[in-house]
């Protein structure tokens, strides 16, 4: 069982961004961390021998609420983890500050995600990032001053300003850094986005996902799923979603999934603050969910069982190479080429 809790506060929206975030008042952080700690109590009654097994707090910009904020969600789901659960949460490289980590550590977080996407200026510039390499610096200082075990970070590619000397530039100095693991995403500009509105472009031409990729490996990063590569270690949540566990959502925008039943909260904070336990749900057939675990299971070193897929059409990517069976599951060669196979095996 996964546990994720939805921040959807920024200090302001970069351009590419299409979560559901955004810039408000700071009035509105006790009331919001209110109403999820009232949807966390609904959650967790309905729970019976499940243990939880991983917490995930994602953004928004998580670091921009005052950390005492937090601590009444972690004493009402610390009872329910396992013995060895992993919690993550992610940060602002400027808003992440010594006590915040400190404080964080104390709670039990023990993973962070920070929110790098570039060290080159000019590349955060455009992408609209409020830091620069000396505020990752520091971040990274006060993470390891709170004895944070695991530290992840982000990296975008495919912007317009990528060139292979410039991302080769860019691994090289996150490799620097005591991370077990780099998260990479490849800059795609969706609806939902102010660039995406203005009709800005990304990069054109060919990803560059196969050199960041063989970058990563010169480093030491093993990639386990499409975007993420571990160096040491692989995030039981990351993992979680690719086994199509049951997981809780709370939070505005959050979506969670348990029973068969996919179910969507309010969007809108104000709303979210004024009704935490309304929600919309989808239930999945047999179907659905053989679907999910498809599409799910290619894209990272889960894998799927056999009988998910067409026979003959797996019997013909088996013999053609595009992938393998590996302890009785079967795995995309190419992670990048993950969701073509899982439709054509559909």
């Amino acid at each position: 069982m996964l546990l994720y809790f939805h921040i959807p506060f920024c200090a302001s929206k970069c351009g590419y961004c299409a979560f559901d975030s955004r810039s408000a008042p700071s009035s509105w952080h006790a009331p919001y961390m209110q109403a999820l700690l009232v949807a966390l109590k609904s959650e967790l009654a309905k729970l019976k021998e499940e243990r939880i097994e991983s917490v995930y707090f994602g953004g928004g910009t998580p670091t921009l609420l005052d950390s005492h904020l937090f601590e009444p969600l972690f004493e009402r789901f610390s009872p329910c983890l396992s013995k060895e659960a992993e919690i993550t949460i992610e940060a602002n490289p400027r808003s992440l500050t010594p006590s915040w980590a400190e404080r964080m550590h104390s709670f039990g977080v023990n993973r962070v995600s920070l929110g790098v996407q570039s060290f080159e200026r000019k590349r955060l510039a455009w992408l609209e990032r409020d830091h620069g390499e000396g505020e990752i610096e520091r971040a990274m200082e006060s993470l390891l001053k709170a004895r944070i075990k695991h530290i992840s970070i982000d990296l975008i590619y495919d912007t317009p300003l990528d060139s292979p000397t410039l991302l080769s530039k860019e691994i090289q100095r996150a490799s620097t850094f005591p991370i077990d693991h780099l998260s990479a995403y490849s800059l795609t500009l969706e609806e939902g986005s102010r660039f995406f509105a203005k009709g800005q472009k990304g990069m054109e031409g060919e990803s560059y996902a196969s050199l960041v990729r063989e970058r990563l490996g010169e480093e030491g990063f093993v990639q386990y799923e499409v975007s993420n590569y571990a160096r040491g270690y692989r995030s039981s949540h990351n993992l979680g979603y690719w086994m199509a566990k049951d997981y809780i959502g709370v939070g505005a925008g959050a979506v969670g999934c348990l029973g068969g039943v996919r179910y969507y909260p309010a969007k809108e904070i104000e709303r979210y603050i004024k009704e935490p336990l309304w929600r919309e749900e989808e239930p999945l057939s047999h179907e659905d969910k053989r679907l999910e675990r498809l599409f799910l299971g290619l894209r990272s070193e889960v894998g799927i069982a056999p009988h998910e897929a067409n026979r003959s059409k797996l019997e013909l990517l088996l013999s053609g190479g595009k992938v393998r069976e590996e302890r009785g599951r079967i795995l995309a060669n190419d992670l990048f080429l993950a969701d073509e196979i899982a439709l054509y095996l559909s």
